[in-house]
């Protein structure tokens, strides 16, 4: 894969925003950019006092990793039911498996790494239908 610049990302230098999700804070790692858009890597964190409401749903994504760095995340996955990461747990979601995220510690903080850059994400009924 051709990137076009070497990209280095340090937490001191951390920034998070609010996005997709509003109990979590996202820190872009610039890989997006230096891959043109076929890769994004960022590290999301809980939000702390936030409500979590999280509604079925899924990704059109060609590529989706999650690993947890600090804390614990359940999620509940189409055909699998309910699965709790913790800190050095991973898991990699296929491509438009119908999930929805059902608790997550305070501490929360995970590397998502997701091919295409820019994806859709689409809300669906339910989990399991």
């Amino acid at each position: 894969m051709n990137t076009s610049a070497l990209v280095v990302s340090h937490g001191r230098d951390a920034s998070f925003e609010r996005g997709l999700r509003s109990f979590f804070e996202y820190r872009d790692l610039g890989v997006s950019a230096a891959t043109q858009g076929r890769v994004v890597a960022h590290v999301i964190r809980a939000v702390p006092g936030t409500e979590l409401i999280s509604a079925a749903h899924l990704h059109r994504v060609d590529f989706q990793l999650v690993y947890v760095l600090r804390g614990w995340i359940e999620f509940e996955y189409e055909g699998y039911g309910a699965v709790r990461l913790e800190s050095g747990s991973s898991v990699y979601q296929p491509p438009g498996i119908r999930h929805r995220e059902i608790a997550h510690s305070d501490d929360l903080e995970m590397l998502e790494i997701v091919m295409p850059a820019q994806f859709e994400t689409e809300m669906v009924d339910a989990v399991n239908g």
